[in-house]
């Protein structure tokens, strides 16, 4: 039997040096005179071990990371091909405990298949969801959707189900799929694993989705700063495509459904449903004003679902293994699993896909490890450039949407980037404001000058003029914005800012120079 070994060719292992790795290993094939069949799987997500090299043995995967270029050949001398104990030796991948505690729905096969390989994906059951969907009514597709409790996962939380059946329920010669990969949030990263690692779960929940709602065409819009993602949802496509998953009769049934991929300029504001629409129509990006939603009149005027990446991709567990079965994990109004990326300053970063529920305290210190640099942790930010600083007061919230928004936070895309206790928040603060400010597609006053305003602002903070006055002026403009703005770029701004003064206001008050010259 010849040998497989699983390096993995995402973008986050690429980057860590996977491709110097499976250089070295090929060579080391050749020297040897090994004949071994080399999988360029996604990463498991624990990327503090990548590159993690596997190899399949008698006994099932044995995990060998971090790996260097430098260990290949004495890997090679200890018999990594049958399993051999070495220093980078990790054992079975599942038993890893960062793995090893997940609760793995969405990414059950992210670093275990071949991306592109669909026998690999049905082999590890995948398709099994769309079988179903295509043998009942769209009315109970949505019905299961909704029973389900999967709310959006790119950041707003809505009941996915409630805006099928809004599209359903709509008439139109034509409507529309529409999947939202724009993943511009900070520390965010589970949509571009999922298109790298397991392309096919999210070419089978879009195709669901449109056979769903009516809908005969589908977009995937995925930002330019994604290369790997975009030629890897490429080939999946066409793949797909020949296989019959795509096309005008979906696995042989009557459904119509085909879908291409589309890449953005890298604009944040479209990862906004509507700057998003106007971006694939060739306009633009900027915010339309609601209504009409996108739902009544979304891309070219008709009817469109617009979902995140992982709200589609959650899709086909719930046709496989049934509504209720998915709506048993999770807390309150927040159902099923979350995939938490873990990035900044933190000692095990990387991607955790659990149920709702576990607290931030639980995901910082006993998930993430703490602080990479072993100072103490000053503050947590969760949901991207736009989501509130958490200082560690508040580290028993349990990572739910409604718990979150009580403690005026947001969950968003679910992205956490840890600071230790070096962090300046003013700095952070300013950095908010200056980021909207170069981001806003400047449609609404509140947004473009307010943002402009607020960096002034801070910035006369940060060189101690008339503190208070600046102070007061700043929670003015948030205020302004967080209820002016026209979308959630100038609406959400107030969070990081307002959340840093809040929680760190020492931060805000500058010493004196004066002072500091004592």
């Amino acid at each position: 039997m010849i040998p497989r070994i699983y390096i993995p060719g995402d973008s986050g292992a690429l980057a860590l040096g996977a491709e110097k790795v499976a250089k070295a290993v090929r060579a080391e094939l050749a020297e040897r005179g090994i004949e071994a069949k080399i999988v360029r799987n996604g990463s498991r997500g624990a990327y503090f071990l990548e590159p993690m090299v596997e190899v399949a043995t008698a006994n099932g995967r044995v995990a060998y990371g971090p790996v260097k270029p430098s260990d290949v050949k004495s890997l090679f001398d200890c018999g990594f091909l049958t399993g051999g104990h070495h220093k980078r030796w990790l054992g079975a991948p599942d038993k890893i405990p960062f793995l090893a505690r997940q609760t793995r729905l969405t990414f059950a096969r992210c670093g275990v298949t071949d991306p592109l390989s669909l026998d690999h994906y049905k082999a590890h059951g995948g398709l099994k969801g769309l079988q179903n969907a295509v043998a009942i009514t769209p009315a109970d597709i949505v019905k299961q959707v909704t029973e389900s409790g999967l709310r959006g996962r790119g950041g707003a939380g809505f009941p996915t189900g409630i805006k099928w059946k809004t599209v359903l329920d709509t008439s139109a010669d034509r409507k529309y799929i529409v999947c939202n990969a724009d993943e511009g949030d900070s520390g965010t990263f589970a949509d571009r694993m999922i298109m790298e690692g397991d392309p096919f779960v999210l070419i089978e929940g879009m195709a669901i989705a449109g056979i769903a709602t009516g809908a005969t065409k589908g977009f995937i819009y995925i930002r330019s700063e994604y290369p790997h993602a975009v030629a890897v949802m490429q080939k999946a496509v066409e793949i797909a495509r020949k296989a019959g998953l795509l096309g005008v009769n979906v696995l042989g049934s009557a459904n119509s459904f085909d879908m291409e991929v589309r890449v953005g300029a890298g604009a944040y504001v479209c990862g906004e449903e509507t700057a998003l629409l106007d971006s694939l129509e060739g306009k633009r990006g900027q915010v339309r004003a609601k209504p009409p939603l996108p739902a009544h009149k979304g891309l070219f005027g008709k009817p469109t679902v617009i979902n995140n990446v992982i709200s589609l991709a959650s899709v086909p567990v719930i046709m496989d293994k049934g509504a209720a079965f998915y709506k048993d994990f999770g807390t309150g109004r927040s159902r099923g699993t979350i995939p938490i990326q873990i990035a900044g300053n933190v000692k095990y970063p990387g991607l955790y896909e659990a149920a709702f529920g576990m607290t931030l305290g639980e995901i910082v210190d006993d998930i993430g490890g703490g602080t990479a640099t072993g100072r103490p942790v000053k503050a947590v930010q969760v949901g991207g450039p736009l989501g509130a600083y958490f200082p560690r007061a508040l580290f028993d919230t349990p990572f739910d949407y409604e718990a979150f928004a009580a403690k005026d936070g947001l969950i968003g895309h679910a992205g956490i980037v840890v600071f230790d206790d070096s962090a300046d928040m003013l700095k952070q603060a300013r950095f908010a404001m200056e980021f909207c400010a170069i981001e806003s597609c400047g449609k609404c006053t509140p947004c473009r000058i307010g943002s402009t305003r607020g960096v002034e602002v801070l910035d006369r903070l940060a060189q101690n003029v008339e503190p208070e006055k600046q102070i007061a002026l700043v929670t003015d403009l948030c205020n302004t914005m967080k209820f002016g703005s026209l979308c959630a770029l100038g609406g959400f701004t107030p969070y990081p800012v307002m959340s840093a003064l809040n929680h760190f206001p020492d931060d805000f008050r500058p010493t004196p120079v004066a002072e500091a010259a004592e």
